[in-house]
């Protein structure tokens, strides 16, 4: 049985339900201090436009908040400066918001910042101390949740939360490293549609994630620029770049209503829209 009053605060069962609680954090401080991915890279001569980056944000923010969806922002602290990214410090299951250890000591710390949010706020946690999982490598559907096995979440970890939530189905997904997490490669977008970068995986990789979906591919050029990385708030509606015009124009083939929002100043830091929210709470439907 769930707690009514958990649920009031907490509540995810899936990357596509109804958004109405989520967690920001502006990217007051962002830069490239060490390069991570290939996007960082690729930037790392360019450097970031801070005030256009808060720009970017505070839009993003007011269009979450023009679709009746309850914003946090938690303060932004020099020390910490991909905190933007507030999915990797945590995960919502069920009612249970689930925080972990960062992975990278240039992150490491954030998620006292998150716990601090919500002991304030009297929401309880679990605190998956030592283990090495981030949230952008975890993604759920109802009772299947897939997470990737990268250099920021092992297997000691899957096998620690595979354990604790005997009633789900956890899947492992390894990919290349590269991407850094599973969510900038794979995300899941209706009970039956996901999508994906066909060469960040093997074919048996590939053929575990057609089991469960239709799987929709987006090109090299629109992976760079995040394409998979799209922000699902629920009645089939998606945030997502203006620049991938081919993942967009798939999308809206299928019947989703496409958002338009432009945080290109954002992503040169490897992360787009999934990787800057964190559910709190999605609608429950079951």
């Amino acid at each position: 049985m769930y707690s009514a009053k958990q649920i009031e605060k907490s509540y995810c069962a899936s990357e596509y339900d109804k958004l109405e609680r989520v967690i920001l954090c502006e990217p007051k401080y962002m830069t490239i201090r060490e390069q991570i991915n290939e996007t960082q890279k690729h930037f790392k001569n360019e450097g970031l436009h801070i005030e256009k980056a808060m720009e970017q944000h505070k839009n993003f923010v007011n269009t979450l908040q023009s679709q009746d969806i309850d914003v946090i922002l938690l303060p932004s602290l020099e020390k910490f400066p991909e905190q933007v990214f507030t999915r990797d410090i945590g995960f919502t299951l069920g009612q249970t918001i689930f925080v972990a250890d960062m992975a990278n000591e240039i992150r490491q710390g954030e998620e006292e910042e998150l716990k601090r949010w919500l002991k304030q706020e009297q929401i309880s946690y679990f605190n998956l101390v030592g283990d090495m999982i981030e949230g952008g490598d975890v993604i759920i559907d109802r009772e299947n949740i897939f997470i990737g096995l990268s250099n920021r979440t092992n297997q000691f970890a899957i096998d620690h939360v595979q354990s604790l939530l005997h009633q789900f189905n956890v899947i492992t997904v390894p990919f290349t490293e590269k991407y850094l997490h599973l969510d900038c490669v794979f995300n899941i977008i209706s009970p039956t549609e996901a999508l994906f970068f066909p060469e960040a995986f093997t074919k048996k990789e590939i053929d575990v994630l057609q089991s469960y979906y239709e799987l929709i591919p987006v090109s090299k050029e629109e992976q760079f620029t995040l394409g998979t990385n799209i922000l699902s708030i629920g009645n089939k509606k998606i945030i997502s770049l203006p620049v991938n015009k081919d993942v967009n124009n798939q999308l809206k083939k299928r019947g989703f209503e496409v958002i338009e929002v432009d945080i290109s100043e954002i992503i040169k830091s490897g992360g787009s829209f999934r990787c800057c929210t964190l559910p709190l709470k999605r609608e429950i439907t079951e």
